[in-house]
């Protein structure tokens, strides 16, 4: 059997982030611009391996020009010493219906914590132009600040404006190389 090499196609693609703002309301942030890379025998997700997932901090987008420049700067991913967080994939486990976990490293800030994201396999199917596609959703939940995002306040009345759990939810597309 042979392996096969995948890649994103972004135009198929997103990451999303969620984070609770003054623990009353949720904002919801995007990513723009990301890689990924990852090897399977044959056409089998099981066997999944090799995977690099890379995305660009400074592509980062929450609506909002000023929220997202204080993101880029040093409180938050300090885009211009740290242009990429990284997820490396080490042990794909596969669980029924399609579902399973993936665990790796990601690197924030140059910290880098071993991770466990869910998976779920939406299928395979070969596109008009006889490209073969795969798709999956991706979520899971870190704790910024074991990341290096300590960043905080607190408003006049001792509330916490950002929380440090952030949930990230993708929805993404390979393509068969």
């Amino acid at each position: 059997m042979s392996t096969n090499k995948w890649v994103i196609d972004p135009t198929h693609s997103e990451i999303q982030f969620k984070v609770k703002h003054l623990m009353i309301s949720t904002v919801t942030g995007y990513f723009k611009k990301f890689h990924l890379e990852a090897s399977t025998e044959g056409d089998d997700f099981s066997t999944v391996h090799d995977v690099v997932f890379t995305i660009d901090t400074a592509s980062v987008d929450t609506n909002n020009a000023q929220r997202d420049e204080h993101l880029k700067s040093e409180d938050f991913f300090n885009s211009e010493a740290h242009a990429q967080i990284v997820f490396t994939g080490t042990a794909y486990q596969p669980e029924v219906d399609g579902e399973g976990q993936l665990t790796g490293n990601l690197s924030i800030r140059g910290v880098a914590k071993p991770i466990v994201v869910n998976i779920e396999f939406g299928g395979m199917v070969v596109d008009p132009y006889g490209q073969t596609k795969a798709g999956f959703t991706v979520s899971g939940k870190i704790n910024r600040k074991e990341f290096g995002l300590t960043w905080g306040a607190l408003t006049e009345a001792g509330n916490v404006v950002v929380a440090d759990e952030v949930r990230f939810h993708a929805e993404l597309q390979l393509i068969k190389q």
